[in-house]
């Protein structure tokens, strides 16, 4: 049920980036959780930000479970950008080392000197540690930027 509250949590941080496209002043929220319970850990963050007609957002959400066997390990990310008449980036990377798994997302939408653009790192350590942060920023010329930063560990 925890696991359920986490995945809900983060679609609605995405369905906020496509309200919130629609709002004048630029705007940032992001969000995190995590729940360790007998060797098993789960957790992530997201965030979203819009500006104008510019949105990003991105997500990070990994699991690490030991057992008698040994240890298994997953990690997901993903972000998402648009603009109405800018440009607009995203991408996620995923690597793997002998200590950890590691995913980094990366959204950006630009249109004139307004933008949009969300970050989220998110590390799964074999030995059960996890760790994640987002940052979620938006401009608009004449307006004070938005920012919103969340980390769990």
């Amino acid at each position: 049920m925890r696991h359920l509250k986490l995945v809900l949590l983060a679609g609605a941080c995405a369905l906020a980036s496509s309200v919130a496209m629609a709002q004048t002043a630029p705007s940032a929220a992001t969000v995190g959780s995590k729940i360790s319970q007998g060797g098993n850990t789960t957790g992530g963050t997201a965030g979203s930000a819009a500006a104008g007609g510019t949105s990003a957002s991105t997500i990070g959400l990994g699991a690490n479970a030991i057992s008698k066997t040994g240890t298994s390990s997953t990690i997901g990310g993903a972000g998402s950008a648009a603009a109405v008449n800018g440009r607009a980036t995203s991408n996620t990377k995923i690597r793997e080392n002998p200590q950890m798994l590691r995913s980094q997302s990366r959204a950006t939408a630009m249109d004139g000197g307004t933008w949009s653009r969300s970050m989220t790192n998110t590390m799964v350590h074999h030995n059960g540690d996890l760790s994640s942060w987002t940052r979620s920023m938006a401009h608009e010329p004449g307006s004070k930027p938005a920012m919103s930063r969340t980390r769990v560990r």
